[in-house]
């Protein structure tokens, strides 16, 4: 009686041990995979730190530069309109011209 107790002690002793080692090397396992997140958390928020200041600052350049683009677009439209202009007042005094020259054209043959 005492030898069966005995070794059912032993075997109970030996599947706690056999457990208790998986845990120890569980927790390493563990531990490898909090140390590995913590840098993972770390390298992220060393990334993301100034985020919200470069966003803010990359919506105010966009701002700026749409505030410059339509500037530029006014001022293009201006050139595009006296260009316009000058080439219809072109026009008109080449007609004009070369009507001036006709008639006098036709003057100078009547003499």
């Amino acid at each position: 009686m005492v030898t069966l107790v005995v070794v059912i002690n032993t075997l109970v002793s030996v599947i706690l041990f056999y457990v208790a080692w998986r845990v120890w090397k569980l927790k390493g396992v563990l531990a490898f995979i909090a140390d590995r997140l913590t840098a993972y958390e770390r390298a992220t928020h060393a990334a993301l730190k100034n985020a919200p200041e470069n966003i803010y600052s990359g919506q105010q350049e966009i701002y700026d530069l749409r505030q410059s683009n339509q500037q530029l677009q006014a001022q293009i439209q201006q050139v595009q309109q006296i260009i316009s202009l000058l080439l219809l007042v072109r026009q008109a005094w080449q007609r004009n011209f070369w009507q001036i020259g006709s008639i006098s054209g036709q003057k100078i043959v009547a003499k």
